[in-house]
């Protein structure tokens, strides 16, 4: 992320500040309990800095909390093509497709999350959770 850098736009919506301020904004938005505007200051950074990995993290957050699932499961994929060793990205990608109903596409990255950190007991759950589910289909 370039601290300090203004990113020119012709549209009369561009947030005041640079890159940073509007990150900073974001996430503060976000820990505060407003996901929608935070999801909405942190796509204006992600467009401007599409490869800041704290950006796009922020925004799937953002995405999640607000209910836009299958938003933050593309930010959740190119978190997870950027560095595939991310586990949080794992994770957030499989409960994200896990909302949007694709229980089939959640069991891998929450697999893979699980085989990477295996200590955690959320990944676990989820992963155990939507195994269950499959296999509750599987008897109908």
């Amino acid at each position: 992320m370039n601290q300090g850098r203004n990113v020119p736009d012709d549209s009369p919506r561009t947030p005041a500040g640079d890159v940073y301020d509007w990150y900073q904004r974001g996430v503060k938005l976000l820990s505060e309990g407003s996901p929608a505007a935070a999801a909405a200051l942190l796509e204006r950074a992600a467009e401007a800095e599409p490869e800041s990995r704290s950006v796009r993290e922020a925004l799937a957050r953002a995405q999640f909390n607000s209910r836009q699932y299958a938003e933050a499961a593309d930010s959740f994929r190119r978190i997870v093509a950027a560095n595939p060793t991310e586990d949080y990205a794992y994770f957030g990608l499989g409960l994200a497709l896990w909302r949007t109903g694709d229980m089939e596409g959640a069991l891998e990255p929450l697999a893979i999350a699980v085989a990477m950190r295996p200590d955690h007991r959320h990944y676990v759950t989820a992963l155990k959770n939507v195994r269950a589910t499959l296999r509750a289909r599987k008897a109908m």
